[in-house]
């Protein structure tokens, strides 16, 4: 059964509009951990703009499933992550002006600085994820990282599903998910997944886990936290 990451990046987001303390991130957490999810994905992002280091902290004690912190290989994330130890890291790109994560690594360029921050992470005793395009030369740079996993960035897909073109987007993560699995790589998706249009992603062959934020947060709005996981947790049930 495909597994559920639910991303509390915009329960952050909406708490530092005012600075305040609400909503809760922790609490949010161990919401979705009730509600079903298999794990809590959290973004500490260089700007800090919504995820604090506390909250990563506070995250890493409290869980009863597992934290997977998102990160760039910024030196100062690095060592958060080295010393906070996640169950989980996914080493994704960032820049400052994005609102979202734009695109995956190009790790094929990044080969040999992602092997040497791989090595250390698992070094730790964290499993490590890239997050890459569908791409055949990706995943396998990627499996040459020592990477245990590849996360695929499917916002194309989303992209192009919103046009009824998602087809050959759809067929280009299905043909990753296969050749990463042919590598002996975990294979996670996540990006601009939601009610719509996550169906076809989760009976992927191949596909362990799926990380979605940003359309349960929406959701939670009108239905609230715990029957918005519930429902993405039984679209993912194939």
């Amino acid at each position: 059964m495909v597994k559920l990451g639910v991303n509390i990046d915009h329960i952050a987001t909406l708490r530092q509009a005012r600075k305040e303390s609400e909503p809760d991130v922790l609490l949010a957490a161990l919401e979705c951990e009730k509600a079903g999810a298999d794990g809590i994905t959290a973004h500490l992002r260089e700007d800090r703009r919504h995820i604090q280091d506390d909250d990563i902290y506070l995250l890493k004690k409290n869980l009863k499933t597992k934290l997977n912190l998102e990160m760039a290989i910024a030196p100062e994330i690095v060592k958060i992550a080295l010393n906070l130890k996640p169950a989980d890291v996914c080493i994704v790109p960032e820049k400052r002006q994005e609102v979202t994560t734009e695109g995956g690594l190009d790790v094929v360029s990044q080969k040999s600085v992602l092997k040497e921050i791989v090595a250390k992470l698992k070094g730790n005793g964290i499993r490590v994820s890239l997050f890459v395009n569908p791409e055949r030369a990706q995943i396998i740079a990627s499996s040459e990282t020592g990477a245990d996993c590849v996360e695929l960035h499917t916002g194309r897909y989303a992209s192009a599903f919103k046009n009824d073109r998602h087809a050959d987007e759809l067929n280009k993560l299905a043909e990753s998910a296969r050749i990463a699995s042919e590598k002996g790589l975990i294979v996670n998706a996540g990006h601009g997944l939601d009610y719509k249009n996550v169906k076809d992603i989760a009976k992927i062959k191949g596909i362990n886990e799926l990380n979605i934020g940003f359309s349960i947060i929406a959701r939670a709005v009108f239905i609230g936290l715990d029957q918005a996981v519930k429902e993405m947790k039984q679209l993912i049930s194939v």
